[in-house]
């Protein structure tokens, strides 16, 4: 599969994912739930995303990638549309839990995908920039389509318009990702070996501790910005501003980070940087008080995001088995949906405890921490080096 081909599965998805995301909680205030029933709501809806990470990472080595992308469309497909006429508690809870499991199921499989289908590393990480660079982009064009349609034609009808883009994306995966018997089918692998490999846990808890403040621009910072007496528009800037610097650097950083992976050694050093940026960046939230210092925090912490995403890949790239990479790739998809869950709470405890310094000084030590556990992984990694296929 090309280069131009993922790119677009990529493109799909994301206008498919962030609409849903943004669109549940409105949903449930559609309904007049009880706080108790839409918190369990949502806490199984994010207990379906880290199992959805790890199901359909085992079934793309399993069944293969073409199988695994194309069904989890088909089941999303189907279970959006359950999600958005659903009434009841015990109706909610179920579509928000097959809805969750497929919510961003296609990451590990393509991830897998790229590893299969392109056989250098930098093509590998060029595909992974501009992933990233479609999410974001993803993210800013539905946003402003769904908070424009949200009101007209109500949330309901935008969990039906996800339904029909993830029946799309699964015909073109049907039409785009190659079959079973060809050239690059995965093979059949086990997951013990991954659950018991430590350079991946060591991966799995750097890429944690290094993604949280990533989560804090959804959840602790606005948090610190109504404290400050801030309106909704302005966390509205910064998420504006946060996606025009990712549109705005990745065409600079994606050529360099390729040609950084054309190097023998996995970018170890690189997230462990990445780690540095973003506790630092999103730290100076924790110092501002306006929307244009909201706004700065928020760009400074962009290069470490675009960085991270890419090193983390490249990292997990090359210590995967080729029979395992989907059930690898499964496991670490798990740190993004891990970090959205600990970030409030972390944010939260130090905004309590604290206030803003607290919080500015905890979000950085994550990112440190995080920069600090790539020792050891890099120290393993040179010890007991893996080929990539």
């Amino acid at each position: 599969m090309s280069a131009e081909s993922l790119n677009r599965l990529r493109v799909v998805l994301t206008g498919r994912a962030k609409l849903r995301r943004v669109d549940l909680p409105y949903r449930l205030d559609e309904l007049h739930l009880d706080t108790a029933v839409v918190s369990t709501v949502l806490a199984l809806w994010g207990a379906g995303w880290v199992t959805g990470q790890l199901l359909c990472g085992w079934l793309a080595d399993r069944v293969g990638r073409r199988a695994a992308l194309v069904s989890s469309m088909a089941v999303a497909a189907v279970s959006f549309p359950l999600l958005a006429e659903a009434r009841t508690p015990l109706a909610l809870g179920v579509a928000a839990v097959i809805s969750g499991l497929v919510y961003d199921a296609p990451r590990p499989i393509v991830s897998a995908l790229v590893a299969d289908t392109v056989p250098d590393e930098p093509g590998r990480a060029r595909i992974t920039g501009w992933r990233h660079f479609a999410v974001n982009l993803g993210a800013a064009t539905t946003g402003l389509v769904g908070g424009a349609l949200a009101e007209p034609v109500g949330v309901s009808v935008l969990f039906w318009c996800n339904a029909v883009v993830c029946a799309a994306f699964a015909v073109v995966a049907l039409r785009v990702v190659p079959p079973p018997n060809s050239e690059h089918s995965p093979v059949n692998g086990t997951h013990r070996q991954a659950f018991a490999d430590p350079l991946l846990w060591l991966l799995w808890l750097a890429s944690l501790l290094i993604l949280i403040p990533v989560a804090a621009l959804f959840s602790t910072l606005p948090m610190m910005m109504v404290q400050d007496g801030l309106p909704p528009t302005a966390y509205g800037w910064t998420q504006a501003a946060s996606a025009a610097a990712v549109l705005g650097l990745s065409p600079l950083l994606n050529p360099w980070l390729v040609r950084r992976a054309r190097r023998t050694t996995p970018m170890v050093g690189l997230l462990s940087t990445s780690g540095i940026i973003l506790g630092a960046g999103m730290g100076s939230a924790g110092l501002a008080s306006s929307t244009v210092g909201y706004g700065i925090a928020a760009v400074l912490a962009v290069p470490g995001e675009i960085i991270a995403f890419v090193a983390a890949t490249d990292v997990l790239n090359r210590l995967s088995p080729p029979s395992s990479r989907g059930v690898y790739a499964g496991i670490w998809g798990t740190t993004l949906a891990a970090a959205v869950l600990c970030a409030p709470a972390l944010g939260g405890w130090a905004l309590a405890l604290g206030g803003h310094h607290l919080v500015a000084l905890t979000t950085l030590l994550t990112g440190l921490l995080g920069a600090a556990l790539c020792l050891p992984l890099a120290a393993l990694l040179h010890r007991a080096p893996r080929a990539s296929a």
